[in-house]
């Protein structure tokens, strides 16, 4: 047990002389309760919370307090002990008047009777808390009583938001009489503490208190229902209680001793669970008498204490003379200073420790002080023995040997054992055994039978444990387990199995019990059962079960009779076939047999069919399998199969189904020809004729717009061409053809194009000529009068040559002239007069009849006329090219539509092929009659239109000469030039002459281009004077002025600190100026733009000098600093990286390189200077060169060489590019496929290329 603390010293509490405690026990009297209260204190050190360790002065004194009848707890069970608390030291009582002040109100002590209540009350004000402060409760200096609430004590926390104000409280119920003492209550927030003592008394009721003799030497546990009680000798106990024990009732154990033997107080003591006999005994058999009091002594050892084994006890008195020699005895020898002794002296105290009690410390102590002296006993206390490792439930088998093993803290401890709360006889003649190794006790069972279920049990004087024993047949092995078998029909069944143990049997079919008969025999030997049944049969078939005696077991089996499976078709008759209209359901029955119920699977080529809500399907039963075609389709044709399978084997066989149908339509028909009201049309026989001979079709018509179909012979025909009639012109219309066969009609035929029965247009009007020259003859006309409903799709236009003339013929106006001769030809209804009889060439002729040429009559042949135009033209205007030129030509014009040409509209007259000359003239637009202006870099685009015919010849000049095409676009048409300059540049300005001729007819224009741009900076810029604040500056025109007049310039300033430029004046129109202002002190720099209409010059000129605005009287010196040389060779920071290119796709190669000044870069490819060559572009940003080619080849790779040169030298860098081929290998690049492997893969793929 671990020593006390200091503080346990400071507050143990004085006993009374033994002689004063004794008279209550003669007298019968009450003992003065206030002496009482400061007689006993309990002293406890902290621990977990579970079990507190405790060392007083006094706590052994309850045992010869106790048998003097002087207790005060006789209302608890489990301790005797009370407790009270001596005063605090000046120390503490510095240290509070040292601590911040938190209460408002303090708790007050107060004085209440035993079973009464109380509460303390403490405030806190929370006007400067930023949160809730901390506050414990402690009886005496250090016991918390945090963990000491249950039904006796009540702590509460509460906070009034108006007032702001904490409100603690801790109540005490029923208070007992221990409960007294010193209690202390403290705040703390962050680093300020606060803390209150009051005091407790608790008086005795008038009714004397019983001893119960078992209370003073048993000990409590947490966890009863008295927890939460203030008793704190409950934690002397070093273990916790694991099972709480039943309340007993109130026995005087001291009558119970009196009158027992001597040989059953061990057994008296263990049933009331008193664990220090020695202690008890040594009390019965001590006589109390009455001792003086003594004039040395002011206070004098208490008459007894206790100490558990292992701890330290405290022995204490008080002298009256300080000068007095003190001498301590054990047993009568005196006792010496030792590690185990320890002497202690504290102003007329005299006190002896004695540490690591042992058994042997168990002994009469007393003191001498001069002549007089005084005694006590101590009482060591041995542990109470407790189950370390408790029983575990077991499960055991008749015959077993059963073992039940515990283990407790104490060796060769006493352990009674019990069998379902009744103590088992452990005697030679019982069948129990107990062994004792240690601190491990094992209760033995030889031969477990089914009695020994039961609950079992171990009982120390420290605690208890239990379980269950549960035995139970030895489990049934099965050695040999029934097997299924699949018998024939007919053939003998033969069932065996073989199990672990040798009992009888029964058998069971079906769940059935079998009973032996002649076909079926039983037979037992031994482990091994069998059953036969001779000459099986369907009946026999299902499950067996063979079912031990006196075990919940089965063992079952699988019997299946068999009987192979067989197909019947003897009413399908030859060939196996069956036919069936489509459209009908076919349900084909098939008787089969065979056991087990074999399973049928139909199947059509090399499908199966096994979907039961198929249109196709088979539905199976025992004896017969049904095929089923709902509403049969041609597709279903073909050959079936059915398969039998089951156990015994199988069967197939084949079936024929033939399925007739009407035809397939007919491909949709094809419109051959259309006329005014009637068509032509062509149909293909349908590809299927449903299994019989198409005997002929029905051809129905509707309009595009209509939905209703109307029939157009009502006679089968036979042949695949039919002629429509009776329809409307221009309205389209559809066409189906149905074909029929002796099953019925087919569907109809997809419809055929729509179709509109048209005519053709009359004639165009108006033909007339627009423009000839040399070679071409542009003709004009108007579209027809009637088109038609066919609408117009455009025209032909054709010519011919002239040829000898004819007599002209008039429409409607008679012969002219007189003449008698008629021309053979007659009237159509176009007005045109056709020849009957063909000639040779063309004849042509024209009559003048009032003035006006009437329409020429035709005498030519088809084939003399020559089309102008392969292809239809929807314009009223054509020129026919490639005419000769002189010669003369007939033209006409026919329109075309859907229906068809229409009749031909000549010209009356022939036209002579050659072009009528226009003088040239040029219209010179106003905004190029002036300067035209444009700054560098923009596109010049001119248009300027002219006239003339025959086509003019335009020339160009510029200053004189002819214009440089490399440098100046120029395209010519019929009307008009254009000269375009992509990006001007300043060469291009000057004056440009125009040309155009027309054989030797010439006109001329002049237009004057100006291409300006940004002005170079002013020449020299000079400071002429420096006077007070102002400097005058001079300088001279720039040599460039941008090829436009200088409009101005703009001056600028910098300080020569921070050269930090400021514009000072801008658009000055001057070439000297002063510069106003400056601060005296500073030096400036000064630099000039010159501007022009296109801005300021790029650079500036600078003033090599400054100018220094001095102050009066002082003379400064300008500094004279070295510049330094920036300038170096080129060298190339990155060099090229050899690499790999995708054929086809772009790939750059980069480099980068410095220099002063700027290096020239310069691109070679095998030592061979790229330049001028479309494949590649050049591009260098801040010293980074990049070289780019597009969609490289195979003959692009080689090696690549950068050259960088200035003055001071050069360098170069090169890499090898090859170009990989085509698209696998960019995907394997693509994917991480390193190059190597890449280019070893193309290798083998490829070995042509190595």
């Amino acid at each position: 047990m671990p020593e006390p603390t200091k503080k346990a010293d400071e507050t143990e509490a004085e006993t009374a002389p033994p002689s004063e405690q004794n008279k209550p026990e003669e007298n019968g009297n009450q003992p003065n309760q206030e002496e009482k209260e400061s007689e006993i204190m309990i002293v406890i050190l902290p621990s977990d919370g579970n079990v507190s360790e405790m060392t007083s002065s006094s706590e052994d004194e309850d045992d010869t307090s106790t048998a003097g009848g002087t207790n005060r707890s006789g209302e608890r069970k489990d301790s005797v002990w009370s407790m009270g608390d001596g005063p605090q030291e000046e120390g503490d009582k510095q240290d509070n008047s040292q601590k911040s002040l938190l209460f408002v109100e303090k708790p007050k002590g107060g004085t209440i009777s035993v079973g009464q209540n109380i509460t303390f009350i403490g405030k806190v004000e929370a006007q400067d808390l930023l949160r809730k402060p901390t506050v414990k409760w402690f009886k005496g200096k250090w016991m918390d009583l945090a963990s000491k609430v249950g039904k006796h004590l009540q702590l509460k926390e509460t906070f009034e938001r108006h007032t702001k104000m904490y409100t603690f409280e801790m109540q005490i119920i029923k208070a007992k009489e221990n409960y007294a003492g010193n209690y202390r209550c403290e705040v703390t927030y962050k680093d300020k503490v606060d803390s209150c003592s009051f005091d407790l008394e608790v008086h005795e009721t008038s009714s004397a208190p019983s001893i119960d003799i078992r209370s003073a030497f048993k000990r409590s546990g947490e966890g009863q229902e008295d927890a939460g009680e203030l008793d704190f000798s409950g934690l002397l106990k070093r273990r916790e209680v694991k099972q709480q024990e039943p309340e007993e009732p109130d026995v005087d154990v001291w009558e119970i001793l009196k009158a027992a033997s001597p040989n059953d107080y061990e057994k008296i003591a263990f049933q009331y669970g008193i664990t220090d006999l020695r202690g008890m005994l040594k009390r019965l058999k001590r006589t109390r008498r009455e001792e003086k009091k003594s004039a040395a002594f002011a206070k004098i050892l208490d008459p007894a204490y206790q100490v558990d084994k292992g701890g330290r006890v405290r022995f204490s008195v008080e002298l009256a003379d300080p000068t007095v020699e003190l001498k301590w005895y054990r047993n009568g020898q005196e006792i010496r200073p030792s590690g185990k002794y320890i002497f202690e002296h504290k102003g007329n105290e005299r006190i002896l420790f004695v540490n690591n009690c042992m058994l042997t410390d168990d002994a009469r102590y007393h003191v001498t002080a001069g002549d007089e002296k005084c005694s006590t006993e101590l009482f060591v206390r041995e542990p109470p023995v407790i189950v370390t490792k408790g029983l575990e439930d077991t499960n055991a088998y008749i015959g077993d040997k059963i073992e039940l093993s515990v283990e407790v803290s104490e060796d060769d401890a006493n352990v009674k054992w019990f069998k379902n709360g009744v103590e088992l006889p452990l005697d030679s003649k019982s069948r129990y055994k107990v062994k004792v190794e240690g601190k491990k006790h094992t209760l033995i069972i030889e031969e477990g039978t089914k009695a020994d279920n039961a609950t079992y049990s171990v009982m120390t004087t420290g605690g208890q444990s239990s379980c269950k024993l549960k035995v139970d047949l030895r489990p049934l092995k099965i050695l040999h387990p029934l097997e299924d078998q699949t018998v024939r029909l007919g053939k003998e069944l033969s069932l065996k199995c073989e199990i672990s143990e040798n009992v009888e049997g029964k058998w069971y079919k079906n769940g059935q019990l079998l009973q032996p008969s002649d076909r079926i025999k039983i037979h037992h030997k031994g482990r091994i059962h069998r059953l036969i049944v001779d000459k099986s049969l369907i009946e026999d078939d299902g499950e067996y079960m063979f079912v031990p005696d006196a075990y919940n077991v089965n063992i079952p089996c699988k019997v299946h009779i068999i009987d192979p499976p067989k197909i019947h078709l003897d009413g399908l008759g030859d060939g196996n076939t069956v036919t069936v209209v489509a459209g009908t359901k076919l349900r084909l029955e098939i008787p089969v047999s065979g056991e087990p119920t074999p399973k049928i699977m139909w199947s059509r080529g090399d499908k199966w069919l096994m979907d039961p809500a198929a249109r196709i399907r088979a539905d199976n039963y025992p004896d017969s399998s049904c095929l089923v075609i709902d509403s049969a389709e041609r597709d279903d044709s073909g050959v079936y199969r059915i398969m039998l399978k089951n156990e015994a084997g199988e069967d197939t066989a084949h079936i024929n189904i033939k399925v007739v149908d009407i035809p397939d339509p007919p491909a949709a028909p094809i419109v051959v020809d259309v006329g005014e009201d009637w068509c032509i049309m062509n149909w293909e026989p349908p590809a299927y004729d449903g299994g019989s001979p198409i005997l002929g079709y029905y051809i129905e018509r509707k309009k595009k717009q209509s939905s209703r179909w109307m029939r157009l012979n009502f006679d089968l025909i036979k042949e695949t061409t039919f002629e429509p009639k009776k329809m409307i012109e221009g309205v389209a219309y559809e066409v189906r053809v149905f074909a029929v066969n002796a099953i019925g009609t087919s569907k109809p035929s997809e419809p055929s194009k729509p179709f509109v029965p048209l005519a053709v247009t009359s004639p165009p009007t108006c033909l007339a000529v627009d423009s000839v020259t040399d070679t071409t003859v542009t003709m004009k006309w108007r579209p027809p009068d009637q088109i038609g409903a066919a609408g117009l799709d455009g025209y032909v236009i054709e010519y011919c040559f002239e040829g000898s003339p004819q007599e002209p013929t008039t429409e409607g106006k008679g012969d002219s002239g007189g003449g008698t001769e008629q021309n053979n030809s007659e009237e159509t209804d176009g007005g045109l007069i056709k020849t009957e009889e063909k000639t040779p060439k063309p004849c042509i002729s024209a009559e003048l009849y009032e003035g006006e040429f009437l329409e020429a009559t035709y005498d030519l042949e088809a084939e003399e006329w020559i089309v102008a135009n392969p292809e239809l033209t929807d314009k009223t205007k054509f020129t026919i090219t490639g005419l000769p030129t002189g010669s003369k030509i007939f033209v006409r014009v026919k329109a075309v539509n859907a229906a068809g040409a229409s009749e031909p509209r000549m010209h009356p007259q022939p036209i002579l092929v050659k072009e009528v000359i226009e003088p040239p003239k040029i219209r010179l637009p106003r905004h190029l009659k002036q300067t035209y202006v444009r700054r560098v870099g923009e596109a010049v685009n001119l248009v300027i239109p002219f006239q003339g015919r025959p086509r003019p010849k335009v020339s160009w000049k510029k200053n004189g000469a002819h214009v440089d095409k490399n440098q100046i676009n120029i395209r010519n048409s019929e009307n008009d030039t254009i000269i375009f300059i992509r990006k001007a540049e300043r060469i291009h300005s000057g004056k440009y002459d125009m040309k155009v001729k027309v054989d030797n007819l010439v006109d001329k224009a002049t237009i004057e281009i100006q291409i300006v741009d940004r002005p170079g900076p002013p020449q020299v810029v000079k400071i002429a004077d420096v006077w007070g604040e102002n400097v005058a500056l001079e300088w001279e025109p720039p040599k460039d002025d941008g090829n436009a007049n200088i409009t101005g310039y703009t001056i600028q300033k910098a300080d020569k600190k921070s050269m930090e430029w400021f514009t000072v004046i801008e658009h000055y129109h001057r070439t000297s100026a002063t510069i106003t202002e400056l601060i005296i002190g500073n030096e400036y720099f000064f630099r000039i733009f010159a501007e022009n209409m296109c801005g300021l010059s790029e650079d500036a000129t600078r003033t090599m000098e400054s100018a220094v605005i001095a102050k009066d009287g002082k003379v400064y010196k300008n500094p004279v600093y070295e510049d330094f040389n920036f300038n170096e060779p080129p060298m190339f920071t990155q060099p090229l990286v050899n690499t790999y290119a995708v054929s086809g796709y772009n790939t750059t190669l980069n480099c980068s390189v410095r220099g002063n000044p700027k290096p020239k870069i310069t691109w070679m490819k095998n030592k061979i200077v790229i330049m001028n060559d479309p494949r590649y572009r050049m591009f260098g940003n801040q010293g980074v060169c990049t070289l780019e080619l597009r969609k490289p080849s195979h003959f692009d790779g080689g090696t690549y060489t950068c050259k960088a040169v200035n003055s001071l030298g050069e360098a170069e860098v090169e890499c090898k590019l090859e170009v990989r081929g085509g698209v696998s290998f960019f995907r394997l690049l693509l994917q991480g496929v390193p190059p190597h492997i890449i280019d070893s893969y193309m290798k083998a793929c490829n070995p042509e290329e190595k």
